[in-house]
């Protein structure tokens, strides 16, 4: 229950708020405002329009924020003069004009309470140079921000630009010389063709050869991995074949039957099969064979590697995907890898710990993209080419909350700036190298955007940033909150 009293200039007057006002001041204040006592309860509650401006008298309050599906208390005060409410109401519409907290009373309370129109209109008419000076300082914030938050995350998809095309250039080429390849082999396939017809080779013949060239072709997909050192003394061993039976150029024949798994034993077959008069021929008749499967196989894997990248890519930016909706983080994580997969180098181990039983969350999955890229490329940066990355998922014990580790072995983050990383333009990068905004965004897109957490644990050689998200998005969506929006209206 709110009990409205009369207001009082000279007690106003003994708050840090209005001390130095004049009487006229005091006076007006005090017929546009009100002096309300309020029980214990809510006074304000977060997201609903900013219709008030607060000041505590005597009393005792609090003020939470809406953390996923929890309450997180920021502030607890008993000091007379606290201010909270409609503190940004000079700004109009430039900035939001909805409560940003939930404040709660602890025992009955004192509050000098006066409409946003009225605050706002003080301001503007009393401190006119204030007020300039502050929405300088506020809406030039916001503009540097914005203009170099633009930059960073161009700078950012400049780079994934270019390795995302020294990616696919990669596969492009070998496929185009692929092809080339087998258009060669292909011609000399029409020639041994025409020759075997012209021969005086049998139908049975013919067609022991065709069941040769399919069982060749079979063995290709059974091929195994073989070693350099186990490669190289097979090719030794089917070059010795060769020239025990007078089969020309056996050297150069020898790598693609090891490559396609085809061994002496199986070559022996392949002589008891045919009639000695016809094993040289079938033996390059299987050659063309195998040299086709394989740069046919060359082909597809390459081609594949291009649609894995640009559904990667697309995975990636969202781009025909609502902002928002419901998303396997893991697949935010792996495209995000792919993308970065030029920056991590051969003596960089991924290591993904990934807990698949965790549910698809609601996300802005464009944006968190974008914290995923700010944390695994600053953790390559700080691993120097080398070391351990590693990225795990959980599910927080009893919260409706998943967790997102990802981890380096790196050198650390020195304790005494630990507690500035997240500062606007704070860097340790080289100039020229980082904005300073990489972490700043991250912050926000997880806590502002996704009412997550985000924190960090570090020592030498381990270092572990923990990205916290509700499994249940909030009721409504909202738009990034702008810098302003952190300041002012908590109490002071």
């Amino acid at each position: 229950m709110v009990q409205t009293k009369p207001c009082d200039a000279a007690e106003l007057r003994t708050l840090f708020l209005f001390e130095k006002l004049t009487d006229a001041q005091l006076g007006w204040l005090c017929e546009r405002g009100r002096i309300e006592m309020y029980e214990t309860g809510q006074l304000i509650a977060e997201g609903d329009p900013a219709t008030c401006f607060f000041v505590l008298i005597d009393g005792s309050l609090s003020m939470t924020r809406r953390v996923g599906n929890e309450d997180v208390e920021i502030n607890r005060t008993d000091q007379r003069g606290v201010y909270v409410g409609a503190w940004a109401s000079y700004l109009g519409e430039r900035s939001s004009q909805r409560y940003n907290a939930t404040v709660l009373v602890h025992r009955p309370s004192r509050f000098f309470v006066l409409s946003a129109d009225d605050f706002a209109a003080a301001v503007r008419d009393w401190f006119p140079m204030a007020v300039h000076l502050l929405e300088g300082l506020f809406l030039g914030a916001q503009q540097r921000e914005s203009t170099v938050g633009q930059r960073e995350r161009l700078l950012a998809l400049g780079s994934l630009s270019a390795g995302l095309t020294h990616e696919l250039n990669n596969p492009a080429a070998a496929a185009v010389r692929a092809t080339s390849s087998l258009r060669d082999r292909v011609m000399h396939m029409r020639n041994k063709l025409a020759t075997i017809a012209g021969g005086a080779w049998d139908r049975h013949q013919l067609e022991t050869l065709i069941q040769l060239q399919q069982r060749a072709a079979e063995q290709v997909a059974k091929a195994p991995d073989l070693s350099p050192l186990e490669a190289s003394d097979r090719e030794d061993a089917l070059s010795a074949w060769f020239d025990d039976r007078g089969i020309r150029d056996g050297f150069q024949l020898a790598p693609t039957f090891v490559q396609s798994g085809i061994d002496v034993g199986w070559l022996e077959q392949v002589a008891a099969t045919v009639d000695e008069a016809m094993l040289e021929g079938a033996v390059r008749w299987l050659n063309y064979t195998l040299e086709t499967e394989l740069l046919m196989n060359e082909i597809e894997d390459s081609t594949t590697r291009i649609s894995t990248l640009v559904a990667a890519a697309k995975q990636y930016s969202q781009m025909d995907r609502a902002p928002y909706q419901v998303l396997d983080v893991h697949e935010l994580l792996d495209s995000t890898l792919v993308m970065l997969s030029r920056k991590i180098t051969p003596d960089v181990q991924v290591v993904k710990d990934y807990d698949r039983s965790l549910p698809q969350i609601p996300v802005y999955g464009a944006e968190l993209n974008q914290v995923w890229t700010n944390l695994i490329d600053n953790a390559l940066q700080a691993m120097d080419g080398a070391g351990t990355l590693t990225v795990r998922t959980t599910r927080v014990p009893d919260q409706p909350m998943i967790d997102v580790e990802i981890g380096d072995t790196g050198p650390g983050i020195p304790a005494e700036i630990v507690t500035r990383i997240y500062e606007p333009f704070f860097t340790t990068k080289p100039v020229g190298e980082g904005t300073g905004l990489g972490l700043d965004i991250s912050w926000r897109i997880v806590v502002k955007k996704h009412h997550g957490d985000l924190s960090v644990q570090s020592r030498p050689g381990e270092t572990t940033f923990r990205v916290r998200l509700p499994i249940e998005g909030p009721a409504t969506v909202t738009a990034l909150v702008t810098p302003g929006d952190a300041i002012g209206g908590d109490a002071a």
